[in-house]
């Protein structure tokens, strides 16, 4: 199956096949329901967005490994040589080694003229969770989100194509790539405090009574505090609202690109729409969507996936 999406997109390289392959991998391992939603794509475009999900998971391993051995000095100085590498072989032209991930992504830039600025930015909200491990406002949030989820809905864009100018249709695609996060926020606060990190605005919190210690003592207790709940049933109506902005944004992608993103807003939301039924009991379960529900959402888009590339005329912006 990847070969023939190599072939559909053009690509004969084989070190340059081998390293889209390896990014696939990363996909189907990590990333379940996006993975699901990729097939959701005509072929031609699945090995792009393999690359750009394979260069992203390269970065957040660096973050996430939980090697005591290594700190945020060693991990800061890792993401630097990343972003070094990156910009030499995008920017500069120079080869990207033995680096597979890199290979792929720069390709995928170059083919799609996806912007340094954002790969850029992305880089720099991970550096910033190296050291910053509460965020006291929206703004602050925001800031950090803007890099670490917006820009990714950013460079998909040129891959999923637009009925409209591209800046039109961009604050819509970052919002997705928001919601997406916000999302995975609510659904792992528990996770999340045990690598010292709190991803909800402290001064939102603070209007219920919840702060850093209000949060470890439901951690540790595995029980969800009533004010923990307010405070969490508020961000949950928060990200609805970003999602139902969003949501407007489908209808200027081009017409094969939209069942894919319409599963993954569908699939994602339900997240939300768990998370609400087990009463925010984060603490002692983890939110998430059945494998059936997925694979019916998957089948009613693949369904539509047909009709509309065949629907779909050639070319596209």
């Amino acid at each position: 199956m990847i070969g023939s999406e190599l072939d559909a997109a053009g690509v004969s390289d084989p070190a340059l096949r081998e390293a889209y392959r390896r990014c696939r991998m990363l996909n189907a391992a990590h990333g379940r329901t996006f993975f699901l939603a990729t097939r959701l794509l005509a072929p031609h475009q699945r090995p792009a967005v393999h690359a750009l999900y394979g260069f992203a998971r390269q970065a957040d391993d660096i973050l996430d490994d939980f090697n005591p051995d290594r700190g945020a000095v060693e991990r800061a100085e890792q993401l630097q040589r990343l972003a070094t590498r990156l910009f030499d072989a995008l920017v500069q032209g120079t080869g990207c080694g033995a680096d597979p991930a890199l290979a792929a992504v720069v390709h995928t830039a170059r083919r799609y003229d996806i912007s340094w600025n954002l790969f850029d930015d992305f880089l720099a909200s991970m550096r910033m969770d190296l050291t910053v491990t509460d965020y006291p406002d929206r703004p602050a949030l925001e800031h950090y989100m803007h890099g670490s989820a917006e820009v990714i809905g950013l460079q998909m864009l040129p891959v999923l194509g637009t009925v409209v100018p591209r800046e039109e249709a961009a604050p819509y695609a970052a919002a997705l790539g928001k919601a997406f996060q916000l999302t995975n926020f609510l659904r792992d606060v528990d996770e999340d405090l045990q690598r010292g990190r709190v991803y909800l605005p402290a001064d939102e919190l603070a209007a219920h009574d919840v702060d850093r210690d209000v949060l470890m003592w439901c951690h540790t207790r595995h029980r969800t505090d009533p004010r923990v709940r307010r405070a969490l049933a508020e961000q949950h109506a928060v990200t609805r609202r970003v999602y139902d902005y969003a949501r407007t944004g489908i209808a200027m992608l081009a017409p094969g690109s939209r069942p894919c993103i319409s599963a993954a807003l569908t699939l994602y939301s339900e997240i939300l729409d768990r998370i609400e039924s087990i009463d925010y009991a984060i603490f002692s379960q983890r939110a998430s969507v059945g494998t059936a529900r997925r694979l019916r959402v998957a089948c009613g888009g693949l369904i539509r996936a047909w009709r509309s590339r065949g629907a779909e005329p050639a070319g596209g912006r």
